[in-house]
């Protein structure tokens, strides 16, 4: 019975870091780069305004974070539950 609830609280544990990456994902590559790209026209980088950075590149950059961030929760959580390899 404990293994059973061990087991709920790490898939728990880990949809919810999944969720938060794919929230953080959607800001950047939805929000920042198609809805908020108009108010974000006066900021630039590299040469061109900010939302369009974010639509082409930022959130290519931000999902390539996120595989590195979710790996590192995820090593810590089977820690946590003594699941590790």
């Amino acid at each position: 019975m404990a293994d059973d609830k061990s087991a709920k609280a790490y898939w728990a544990a880990n949809i919810r870091i999944i969720m938060i990456s794919m929230a953080v994902w959607f800001v950047c590559s939805y929000v920042l780069g198609i809805i908020l790209r108009p108010m974000l026209k006066g900021i630039h980088v590299g040469g061109m305004d900010l939302g369009f950075w974010f639509a082409q590149q930022g959130s290519i950059y931000t999902f390539i974070v996120l595989i590195f961030v979710y790996a590192w929760r995820m090593n810590k959580l089977d820690k946590e539950f003594g699941v590790e390899e």
